[in-house]
């Protein structure tokens, strides 16, 4: 007796995410078929997206020492460092439409409402134009950034490092508003971090002796150098400082909603300066009193 061959065709199992392609590997959760762009490794064999996903769900996401999620590339500090570079490229091509419109100007800011300027003064740098302190401008600053910011990221998170940058470059201008005329640069900022890097080394209990001599040798540079806007070195520095510090030191209970409350709060203070007071210096040069 011999056995006929069926003439039924053969089901070839594909994809379930992609029903054209052929398949003979399934999850080893769910056991759907699936192709190579859809295969997941798995601790025996593949697993599927959706099961993936799902057993992501129940795993607790790896954070950062003082809250925020792990980072391992610093994504923030060179999107930083691009918008920087990229800013000071329009400056070199359009340098007179760029400063009138965008740079920190405590007159404009306080008698004209451009509050825009708190921000983006702090992403321009001394043009070309403005002699050999130009190009040391931008490539002291990009320099620090590129060499403390991977560091505080990976501390703080992505999240809290990049409000710490803006809160303190937001700092750095608000001086600038009520005691300076007007300045370009990212040292606010800059000055903030240095602060913020001091703060959170005796949080941890580092030697933070290395720091303070490298805010200490900033501020001689400060004050001997002419053309260097202390105000926004000024206001960055105690602004970083204080964000840093409501990072650092909040309670591990309910921490994550302290420190935003914290950062809601020195930016209701710095916008409240600006609402509140006049900007002094523009006043005393104008004449103008009371």
């Amino acid at each position: 007796m011999t056995t006929q061959p069926s003439n039924e065709p053969t089901v070839v199992p594909t994809c379930y995410r992609h029903p054209g392609r052929e398949t003979y590997v399934r999850c080893q959760r769910c056991d759907r078929p699936i192709c190579p762009d859809c295969m997941r490794d798995a601790s025996v064999g593949f697993q599927c997206p959706e099961c993936v996903a799902e057993g992501n769900k129940g795993m607790r996401q790896a954070q950062s020492v003082f809250g925020g999620r792990a980072v391992t590339t610093p994504r923030v500090t060179w999107a930083l460092l691009i918008v920087n570079v990229l800013a000071y490229a329009a400056e070199t091509v359009s340098t007179e439409w760029v400063l009138t419109n965008f740079m920190m100007n405590a007159y404009e800011v306080g008698y004209n409402g451009e509050w825009w300027r708190l921000i983006t003064g702090a992403f321009l740098h001394q043009p070309l134009s403005g002699g050999g302190f130009a190009l040391t401008h931008i490539v002291f600053n990009m320099w620090a950034l590129y060499a403390i910011g991977p560091e505080l990221e990976r501390r703080l998170g992505s999240a809290r490092f990049l409000t710490l940058y803006l809160l303190a470059a937001l700092g750095g201008s608000v001086a600038v508003y009520l005691f300076g005329i007007a300045a370009v640069g990212a040292s606010g900022a800059i000055y903030g971090m240095f602060a913020a890097l001091f703060v959170l080394a005796k949080k941890l209990g580092y030697n933070a002796q290395g720091v303070l001599w490298l805010i200490g040798a900033n501020a001689v540079i400060t004050f001997v150098v002419p053309g260097i806007s202390w105000q926004g070195h000024l206001g960055g520095l105690i602004t970083g400082a204080l964000v840093a510090a409501v990072f650092a030191f909040a309670p591990a209970r309910n921490r994550s909603a302290i420190q935003w409350g914290g950062c809601a709060a020195v930016l209701i203070v710095l916008v409240a300066l600006v609402l509140g007071l006049p900007p002094f210096a523009v006043q005393a040069e104008l004449g103008i009193f009371g």
